[in-house]
């Protein structure tokens, strides 16, 4: 009877993720206005949209990957029209009890459908005590002509800890 019952509520658990989605996941507007944000702007964590988990272990595991994308929310995505970057301001909190270096890659894209080739940006080692947050600003050269306006959004393609 036990092993039936933890299996359920493993199952329960990845489902609950599934439909939830990870926190990295949600892209950020490219909107080229310093205030779009998808989650406020202002460095708080919209977790809504999070699962019940609060970035800890899963149950029935997952990989460091997944666990690492969890811990990434993104802040603020635009283009920079002073320094002529694609930039995307993220916000990484280690739940765990032990201290971790990030490593993130964002991609910048356009719409669904459109012509925008994607741009990425990746900031490595971005140390993160156990219990805290820390902010990173990551960009890429603009190579268009124009104002950047093609580029919607952004969203974490790659993340892992060490």
């Amino acid at each position: 009877m036990k092993i039936r019952h933890v299996r359920a509520l493993a199952v329960f658990g990845i489902a609950l993720v599934a439909l939830t989605g990870a926190r990295g996941s949600s892209g950020g507007g490219c909107d080229n206005h310093s205030s779009s944000s998808s989650s406020g702007g202002s460095g708080h964590r919209d977790d809504d949209s999070s699962s019940s988990t609060g970035g800890g272990s899963l149950p029935g595991g997952g990989s460091s990957a997944d666990k690492a994308a969890r811990d990434v929310t993104i802040d603020e995505c635009k283009y920079d029209p002073a320094t002529k970057n694609l930039t995307a301001r993220i916000t990484v909190t280690n739940s765990g009890a032990l201290d971790y270096d990030y490593d993130v890659t964002m991609k910048f894209v356009g719409a669904t459908g459109g012509s925008v080739v994607p741009a990425s940006a990746t900031k490595t080692a971005i140390a993160v005590a156990a219990g805290a947050s820390e902010s990173a600003v990551l960009t890429t050269p603009y190579t268009g002509s124009g104002d950047g306006s093609e580029y919607t959004k952004c969203e974490v393609s790659r993340a892992s800890r060490s």
